[in-house]
């Protein structure tokens, strides 16, 4: 192990001893550019300077989660995603008395809206009560928030039509400056709150569970942890989704659950135990 790997180790450890989070077991490649991009970012030279900025001031620590946990992100991103839940999920959701759904790692809320808007749409809205949590304050904030790029909209706009959305998009939001304000009824059974996957416990059961292009960044043996959460939170029948690049096969789960289409991005808990 070279000097650089050690250091890099050292760092995470004494990040998860004094704050409880735990990056040991992201893809090493992927975290190692991110400390890395952190010692021009905090005016540091070395990554033990950088540890020991981490560990007595609370705002680089901040800075630091908010650069390392990856927030790439879109409103109705893959929206063929969007036009499979309508289909498969929305049908069985109408058959419930009540809905809990939870998009573990949200991220600065895109995601979140998003199926907000495709549950008020389904006339879903007031049955539902949704999770939307992250490991960062910072973007849990920016999530409650509301407020996007108007610059995005275009993009947005065209995502949400060819997810299947039914109405006007622009109908969502108020452009004030630069940003797009939306509603805030769109959030009003949104309950956001601060999770870490890596190192907190279930905290509910979930008929839908949302964790999307948030694995990617993990070795497998975290992933599989992740999965053992995900499975344990999730009620039988109930439907887990997936990223584009992520999947379940070569995972202890694979058996517990069906592909709900040929996507392979939607699938619904089958086994009871």
């Amino acid at each position: 192990m070279d000097c650089e790997t050690t250091e890099i180790r050292l760092l995470l450890d004494g990040i998860y001893s004094e704050y409880g989070y735990d990056f040991r077991q992201y893809a090493f490649a992927s975290i190692r550019r991110r400390i890395l991009s952190r010692l021009t970012a905090e005016n540091v030279h070395t990554i033990t300077e950088l540890l020991s900025k981490l560990l007595h001031e609370p705002g680089a620590m901040e800075r630091f989660l908010v650069a390392v946990t990856v927030h790439t992100t879109s409103m109705f991103r893959d929206p063929g995603f969007y036009g499979v839940f309508r289909r498969k999920a929305v049908p069985m959701l109408r058959t419930y008395p009540s809905v809990r759904l939870w998009v573990a790692g949200c991220s600065t809320g895109e995601e979140v809206y998003s199926l907000a808007m495709l549950l008020d749409e389904e006339g879903l809205t007031k049955k539902c009560r949704v999770y939307a949590t992250d490991l960062s304050d910072v973007v849990l904030k920016r999530a409650k928030g509301g407020i996007f790029p108007l610059s995005s909209m275009k993009e947005y706009t065209e995502n949400y039509i060819r997810s299947g959305g039914t109405r006007s998009f622009s109908g969502y939001y108020r452009a004030e400056g630069d940003a797009a304000i939306f509603r805030s009824s769109l959030v009003e059974n949104v309950v956001f709150a601060h999770h870490n996957l890596v190192t907190d416990a279930s905290f509910n059961s979930f008929n839908v569970i949302l964790c999307r292009n948030v694995m990617i960044y993990f070795d497998s043996n975290l992933q599989n942890h992740v999965h053992k959460l995900i499975y344990e939170s999730l009620e039988p029948l109930g439907f887990l989704a997936l990223g584009q690049a992520e999947s379940l096969r070569f995972t202890p789960y694979e058996g517990n659950y069906e592909e709900v289409d040929d996507t392979g991005k939607l699938f619904r808990r089958v086994s009871a135990s």
